[in-house]
Order: structure tokens, then C-alpha cells, then sequence
């Protein structure tokens, strides 16, 4: 595998994940799942922007609660909501009564009172996580902004796709027996930020794998796999939580 194929299998990822300008690639495309492995590498300017957009609002003296709004926002537009719109349709979908008109929600553009409470949620309670995180923790930024993208891998990698067709098709892998060769980057880059930050990175960890696993659950009871709104629902409340524990631990 040559170093240009693996940029460009990056710069899909950063399309894919991101608004972030990566040009226009050359034949032979790469495949989603050839790209996978580099959807952990996407957190790092998503965290970074925030983190630099959270310092900027507090240096200019505006208050945490304002500061953290406009990081999250920051953050929301380098994603371009993906992530968020994945929650909304995920919860949503638990309202079917079967698996054939949950995947037929999860379809539906439209936003019902499920999704909105859960976004309500999601957006409120990073908020005011952030309001109390300190300018210091960029690695905690990092680290959690990574690792909850590395958890989306791992639930894509691990369960079946629900639907035929889709991001949670497009980008299964192959059953060939290398997924540690997928995850490992990704690992490796979370293991540096958990590093930096030291011995708080555990229990943030353990809290956004614990979320990330809840979900994964949920999606197989109901759906029976995974579909790239559950994935999304995955990187999201991971995050969440996340966000949660570095607050109240730093």
C-alpha cells in the first residue's frame, strides 16, 4: 500500500466526516471501507477547533456558557451536523413498531419530538460541560473528539449492517481478519492524547466506551445492526459523555 493511496483513503475520510476542502480525487477512488481506518483522524481538527474557538470567545471575555455554545457550534459546522442528525433519526426510530418501520424512520428527512428532545439533550449538556472545561485541556479535546469517531469505527467493524444500501453498507469491511490493522491508527493517536492528558483519560474512556456499547445494543435489539444514523448516534453520545467526565474531572 503506497503513501498516496493512504492520503487519499484520508482525504475521503475528512470528506466524508467533515466540510473541510480536500480537493478532488484521483482514480483509482478508494473505497469507504478501504477509508475507514482514518475516521479517528477527523477528531483531530474537529477538536481542535473547538478547542481554539473556546479559548478565542473566553480571551475576548465572553462568558462560559456563551464560549461553549460557540465551540460547539464550531465544531457542528466542520461536521455539518452529520452526527447529530444521525441521533435525531436513531431516536426517533425507537417510536416503530417493528424493525421494517424503524429503518423506514431512520429514512425520513423529517425530525419528530424524539429526536428534538434528544438533540436538546445532547447540545445542553455538552454546553454546559464545556462552560466548565479549562482553556488547558486541549488534549482532553482531542482525545475525546478522536476516540468517540474511533468508537463509530468499532461499532461499524463489529456489527452487521442493517439495510442494503447506505453509509453503514458502503462502509463494512470485509471478512478477512485484519480489523486490528484498522483500528490501530486511530488507537495509537488516542493513546498519545490520553498521554498528554494523563491519568483523567481513563474514566473518560471507560464512560464514552460504556455509551458507545449502550447504543450498539440498542441498535442490534431493535434494528438488528448498524446503519450510518447509528453510527452517528454512537460518535454523538459518546462524545457527550466524554465531555461530561473531562468537566467534572478537570
Amino acid at each position: 500500500m503506497t503513501l498516496c493511496r493512504r492520503l487519499s483513503e484520508m482525504r475521503l475520510a475528512m470528506m466524508m466526516l467533515t466540510r473541510l476542502p480536500m480537493g478532488r480525487l484521483r482514480d483509482p477512488v478508494p473505497q469507504m471501507a478501504e477509508a475507514r481506518w482514518a475516521f479517528p483522524l477527523a477528531g483531530v481538527p474537529v477538536g481542535l477547533a473547538g478547542w481554539g474557538i473556546l479559548c478565542t470567545a473566553d480571551a475576548v471575555g465572553l462568558g462560559g456558557l456563551a464560549a461553549a455554545l460557540l465551540a460547539l457550534g464550531g465544531m457542528v459546522a466542520l461536521t455539518g451536523g452529520l452526527h447529530h442528525d444521525g441521533l435525531a433519526d436513531f431516536v426517533d426510530s425507537m417510536g416503530g413498531r417493528d424493525r421494517a418501520q424503524r429503518l423506514e424512520i431512520m429514512r425520513d428527512s423529517r425530525i419528530g419530538s424524539y429526536g428534538v428532545v434528544a438533540l436538546i439533550f445532547a447540545v445542553g449538556l455538552s454546553a454546559a460541560a464545556l462552560a466548565a472545561t479549562p482553556m488547558s485541556a486541549w488534549a482532553g479535546f482531542i482525545l475525546v473528539a478522536m476516540a468517540s469517531r474511533l468508537a463509530m469505527l468499532i461499532v461499524l467493524d463489529v456489527m452487521p449492517p442493517s439495510r442494503p444500501d447506505g453509509l453503514g453498507r458502503m462502509a463494512a469491511p470485509a471478512s478477512d481478519g485484519t480489523l486490528w490493522r484498522v483500528w490501530l491508527p486511530g488507537s495509537l493517536l488516542c493513546g498519545l492524547a490520553a498521554l498528554a492528558l494523563g491519568a483523567d483519560a481513563m474514566p473518560i474512556l471507560v464512560a464514552m466506551a460504556l455509551c458507545a456499547a449502550f447504543v450498539a445494543w440498542r441498535a442490534h435489539r431493535l434494528i438488528g445492526g448498524q446503519t450510518g444514523d447509528v453510527l452517528g448516534a454512537v460518535q454523538l453520545t459518546s462524545e457527550t459523555a466524554g465531555w461530561l467526565v473531562l468537566s467534572a474531572l478537570l
